[in-house]
């Protein structure tokens, strides 16, 4: 029987074009897919808010309220499945087949955009003199009108209504750690100060036995030697990974909820904060030691922030580990007959070239200065990994079309143009860091820069977005979805996933996430996708290399 809930397995979708057919599909979506989209859709916005609008202007009112309702929604949830999961599979059955309200969702892009009008407008506040009248928080109102319409359009308030009404008493215990967290947050910033002494003691007792003239001042948390002193503030003092690692953690727990033995799986929330936290306490002290061996660049340039990345990583992957293998915390799984033992996860295939490419890039920054000489290490990871792999890649088609190049260079010309306008990107070190190598090492340099781009990146990156994220939206058995298979939803994702990969640059990398989607989906062939990535990096490649745009790189 059908799943209403998880929707595994359930959709039945045409096979060819992308057509209207899939417009009509989002009436297939139960409540998950539909808050998935939603929060996606906030996402994007709160992030044009963050980059193109100046939410002082306001008095900062909006990014609160921004994030009190996205706090609220993740504990309503977790409470409510906790307590009420019978609830939310029902609420989520009568969600299918009901259709999107359009006219809402214009309402909300019009309240956006209302939104974006007025905080312009009143970042003159001092000079009209609107500062704290009504007027002032027209903004806000604007933005909680946005997101009620935003809100009603995927779920009708009825079944809001009746999702309140159905879980009890889990908004008011959601509403409450909502209101405590955002209260610790911005009023009481001060108690997060003993975790940072705790953080400066810790690290003088790892440095103590280590450097004989070590210099620690705890009135300004300054600690170091003569030769290299660094200052431990609040966010060096792993606030921020605790952050982290408790949205993994709680992520992970609800997408694995089936599989955790409750309630006791919930002691791998603090382990692994802990665990974190004397990472970070440890990432510290060996920065200080590097920078007092004489490579202060490389401390500051590249370790200080790859460590914590390469620590939060390790976690997670600990974390996940633990909670699959260690019976406590796991449901016992049922027993695998022999073939089914026999056989091998496909996803590993899929991931393992692009998480090779990952973990070089860190292990390459924490390794460099300003400038980062270790490049080639990746081109060597993802290289050796796909000839490793690429038996696995066999039943794939890597024949490719005249309407790939076209696709890379469509992408190549909004990336360009998406630069151009932002006016973003145009002063980089990269050439004067070049500058001071001999002359074979540039060249060296530039060739593994070049290859990664045009031939390792884009086959690991388009297995991993196109081959496995857009077909694993629509089934948990992703190898047995056609490449031409395509939904909204599972382009959309995968595409802002693969745009965020991206950084600042993510609205182009959206933008050229879906024209290879599209270019895959034309006949079905991974290769058409792997050909327009390569073309659009060499276009890219040729203007760093011809024409002097470094910024590109």
């Amino acid at each position: 029987m059908i799943d209403p809930y998880t929707h595994e397995g359930t959709m039945t979708l045409p096979r060819g074009h992308f057509t209207g057919r899939a417009f009509r599909d989002w009436r297939e979506f139960g409540l998950p897919q539909r808050l998935g989209v939603l929060a996606v859709l906030f996402a994007l916005e709160l992030i044009a808010v963050s980059t193109w609008i100046d939410t002082r202007a306001f008095g900062g009112s909006g990014r609160p309220a921004f994030q009190a309702v996205v706090a609220f929604a993740a504990l309503f949830l977790t409470f409510s499945y906790l307590r009420s999961k019978l609830a939310l599979q029902r609420i989520s059955n009568e969600l299918v087949g009901t259709s999107i309200k359009w006219g809402l969702l214009v309402g909300h892009f019009g309240a956006m955009a209302a939104f974006a009008a007025l905080s312009s407008f009143l970042l003159a506040e001092e000079k009209w003199g609107l500062h704290g009248n009504l007027l002032s928080k027209s903004p806000l109102l604007a933005g909680l009108l946005a997101i009620g319409l935003g809100a009603a359009a995927f779920v009708p308030p009825r079944v809001w209504l009746d999702l309140l009404r159905s879980t009890g008493t889990a908004w008011v215990y959601a509403a409450g750690a909502t209101f405590v967290a955002l209260q610790l947050i911005s009023r009481f910033a001060p108690l997060w100060q003993p975790a940072t002494g705790l953080t400066f003691v810790m690290v003088r007792a790892l440095l103590r036995p280590l450097l004989p003239d070590l210099v620690a001042d705890p009135t300004t948390n300054e600690i170091g030697s003569r030769e290299f002193m660094t200052t431990i503030s609040a966010s060096c003092s792993g606030v921020e990974g605790v952050g982290l690692i408790l949205v993994f953690s709680v992520a992970w727990l609800w997408f694995f909820r089936r599989e955790c033995r409750f309630p006791q799986a919930f002691l791998l929330i603090p382990a692994g904060v802990c665990v974190l936290w004397l990472l970070n306490v440890l990432r510290i002290a060996v920065l200080i030691l590097i920078g007092n061996a004489g490579a202060a660049s490389v401390a500051v340039g590249g370790f200080h922030s790859q460590a914590g990345w390469i620590a939060f990583n390790a976690v997670a992957l600990g974390f996940s580990l633990t909670a699959q293998r260690v019976q406590w915390f796991t449901v016992r799984p049922r027993a695998r007959r022999p073939e089914e033992s026999s056989a091998e996860n496909p996803t590993a295939a899929y991931l393992t070239p692009f998480l090779a490419i990952l973990a070089a890039a860190m292990l390459a920054r924490a390794a460099s200065g300003t400038f980062e000489w270790l490049y080639p290490l990746r081109f060597f990871a993802a290289a050796g990994t796909l000839w490793f792999l690429w038996p696995k890649y066999a039943k794939l088609d890597w024949n490719f079309g005249w309407v790939a190049p076209i696709v890379g260079s469509l992408v190549f010309v909004i990336w360009l143009g998406l630069d151009l306008v932002s006016g973003a990107h145009k002063d980089s070190g990269l050439a004067s860091d070049l500058a001071v190598l001999p002359a074979s090492g540039r060249f060296a340099w530039l060739a593994f820069r070049t290859l990664a781009a045009v031939v390792t990146v884009p086959i690991a990156e388009e297995l991993a977005f196109r081959g496995f994220l857009l077909r694993r939206l629509i089934s948990a058995d992703f190898e047995s979805v056609s490449m031409r298979t395509v939904t909204v939803l599972s382009i959309l994702v995968s595409s802002v996933a693969f745009g965020l990969l991206h950084g600042d640059r993510w609205l182009a990398g959206a933008a050229a996430g879906m024209l290879y989607a599209g270019a895959l989906l034309w006949r079905g062939r991974i290769g058409d996708a792997v050909v327009a990535h390569g073309v659009t990096n060499a276009l890219i490649a040729a203007c760093v290399l011809f024409g002097g745009k470094w910024y590109l790189w």
